[in-house]
C-alpha cells in the first residue's frame, strides 16, 4: 500500500515550496500523479529533508539517490517490521496497547527518566481516539513516514565508554542494539575504539608521564611544577623520554577492551534482565565486576608502565627486560601492588562517571530531543568531558595511592607500605593535597584525549564500515 502524507498551510506561518513528490518509478495507472508541489510551514521544511534523506538512504537498493515506487513499498514493509518489534518491546502487559506508565518503564529501563505528564504528552501526539493508550494502527500510522527515532537510536547515538579514551579505561562498557549484535557492528565499533584510544593516548603520554612521574615523587620538599617537570625529564632522557610506559599503555587496550565486553555480556544474562539494555543500578554492578575483572587479568601490565614511566635512561633495555628482573627480583606478588586501592578505585569513578553521563544525557533528551536522539558532535563531546572529569577527582586519591605502591620496589630503600599506612602518611605529611598530586596534567590532558579519539573513532568507523544513521 502506497501512502503519501499532506501538508496545508497554517494561518501566520511562513510558507515554504517545495517538490514533495517525484513520477519516477511510478506504475502506469499512477502516472496522472506527476508532480506534486505543496505549501508548508518553513520549519517543517528541515524535518521533510531529514525524512527524505532517511527513506532514501533506507530504501534505495540501487543506490541511484532516488527512490522508486519498488524501493518505497518495500522500504515501507521492511520499517514495518521494525516497528512491530519496537511496540512488542514497549507493549510491557501484552494486552495490544501502550499506556503512560509503559512508556515510562521503557524510557527508564533505557536510564532515560520522564514524568508521567511527560508521557502523556507522548501519547496525546499519537493517540487518535482519545482513550490515552495508543493500539498497533495508531503506533504504525504515526510512525511509518514520521522522522521521529525509536528507542535504540538512542543508544546508537550516545555510546560513551567505546568512544572516549582518556587513559583510565574504568568506565561502564557500552550498551549495543540487538541489530548491531546481529550484524557483526559491535566488534568493529570495539576496534574503532581501541584504535582511537591508541592514537589518543600515544598523543598525550607526555602528560599522563609527568602526571605519574608528580605522584610518585612530588612532596613539600619536591614541589615539581608542570614546567620543571618537562624540562626534567628532556634533560635526563631527551624529547624520547617524554614517551616512557607509552608502548604498554598502548599494549593494553586490547585485552583490557575485549574481556571487558565478554565480562560484561556475561553478566549481564547472570542478572537476568530481558530488556534490550539494563538499568542504570544493574548497569553499574555489571561495569563495575566486568571492569574489576579486566584490571584483575591485565594488572601485571599496569605494573610494567608505571615501572617503565618511572625508569631512568638505560635501566631497562625494553619491557621484557623490565618484566624479567621484577620477576627476579620481586617475585610474582610485585605484579600485584597497589591491586587493592586499583579494585576499590573502579567503583567511585564508574559509578560517577555514569551518574553524571546519564544525567546530562536525560536533561538533553528532555529538553531538546525532538526529532531526534542524536546529539551532535559537541554535545556528545561536553557531556563525555565532564563525566569523566567527574569520575576521575573521585577516584583520584585511590589512584595516586595505587601509583606509589606499583613504584615502591624501582625507590631505593623504600619500606613495604600498605594501602591504609600509605594514606595516613600522606596525610600526616603533605595534608588533603598530597592526595591530588600530578591532578593538573591529568586534567590538561582530558580535553584532547576526549577529542582526538572521537575524530580518529568517526575516521576508523568509515574504513570498517561502520553504519551511523
Amino acid at each position: 500500500m502506497l501512502c503519501l502524507c499532506l501538508y496545508v498551510p497554517l494561518i501566520g506561518e511562513a510558507q515554504t515550496e517545495f517538490q514533495y513528490f517525484e513520477s519516477k518509478g511510478l506504475p502506469a495507472e499512477l502516472k496522472s500523479i506527476f508532480k506534486l508541489s505543496v505549501f508548508i510551514p518553513s520549519q517543517e521544511f528541515s524535518t521533510y529533508r531529514q525524512w527524505k534523506q532517511k527513506i532514501v538512504q533506507a530504501g534505495d537498493k540501487d543506490l541511484d539517490g532516488q527512490l522508486d515506487f519498488e524501493e518505497f513499498v518495500h522500504y515501507l514493509q521492511d520499517h514495518e517490521k521494525k516497528l512491530r518489534l519496537v511496540f512488542k518491546s514497549l507493549d510491557k502487559k501484552n494486552d495490544g496497547r501502550i499506556d503512560a506508565q509503559e512508556i515510562m518503564q521503557s524510557l527508564r529501563d533505557l536510564g532515560v527518566k520522564i514524568s508521567e505528564q511527560q508521557a502523556e504528552k507522548i501519547l496525546k501526539s499519537m493517540d487518535k481516539n482519545g482513550t490515552m493508550t495508543i493500539d498497533w494502527n495508531e503506533w504504525r500510522d504515526y510512525h511509518l513516514l514520521h522522522p521521529v527515532e525509536n528507542i535504540p537510536e538512542i543508544i546508537l547515538y550516545w555510546k560513551h565508554s567505546t568512544i572516549f579514551d582518556v587513559g583510565e579505561n574504568l568506565t561502564v562498557p557500552d550498551e549495543f542494539t540487538v541489530e548491531e549484535r546481529q550484524t557483526g557492528m559491535w566488534w568493529r565499533h570495539l576496534v574503532a575504539g581501541g584504535g582511537a584510544g591508541a592514537v589518543s593516548r600515544t598523543c598525550t603520554a607526555p602528560l599522563d608521564r609527568l602526571k605519574v612521574l608528580m605522584q610518585v615523587h612530588a612532596s613539600r620538599s619536591n614541589n615539581m611544577c608542570i614546567v620543571g617537570g618537562f624540562t626534567q625529564m628532556i634533560r635526563e632522557g631527551g624529547a624520547k623520554s617524554l614517551w616512557r610506559g607509552n608502548g604498554i599503555n598502548v599494549l593494553k587496550i586490547a585485552p583490557e577492551s575485549a574481556i571487558k565486553f565478554m565480562a560484561y555480556e556475561q553478566i549481564k544474562r547472570l542478572v537476568g534482565s530481558d530488556q534490550e539494555t539494563l538499568r542504570i543500578h544493574e548497569r553499574l554492578v555489571a561495569g563495575s565486576l566486568a571492569g574489576a575483572i579486566a584490571q584483575s587479568s591485565i594488572y601485571p601490565m599496569e605494573v610494567l608502565k608505571t615501572r617503565m614511566a618511572l625508569r631512568k635512561t638505560g635501566q631497562y633495555s625494553g619491557m621484557l627486560d623490565c618484566a624479567r628482573r621484577i620477576l627476579a627480583r620481586e617475585g610474582v606478588a610485585a605484579f600485584y601492588k597497589g591491586y587493592v586501592p586499583n579494585m576499590l578505585g573502579i567503583i567511585p569513578y564508574a559509578g560517577i562517571d555514569l551518574a553524571v553521563y546519564e544525567t546530562l544525557k536525560n536533561a538533553w533528551l528532555q529538553r531538546y530531543a525532538v526529532n531526534s536522539a542524536d546529539p551532535g558532535v559537541f554535545v556528545l563531546l561536553a557531556c563525555g568531558t565532564i563525566s569523566s572529569t567527574c569520575g576521575q577527582l573521585a577516584s583520584y586519591p585511590l589512584a595516586l595511592v595505587r601509583t606509589r605502591m606499583q613504584a615502591q620496589a624501582s625507590i631505593e630503600g623504600a619500606p613495604e607500605v600498605t594501602m591504609s599506612s600509605l594514606f595516613r602518611q600522606i596525610l600526616r605529611t603533605e595534608g588533603a593535597f598530597g592526595l591530588y598530586r600530578g591532578l593538573a596534567p591529568n586534567f590538561m590532558k582530558v580535553i584532547p584525549a576526549v577529542s582526538i579519539s572521537y575524530v580518529v573513532y568517526e575516521n576508523l568507523k568509515i574504513t570498517l564500515g561502520v553504519q551511523s544513521r
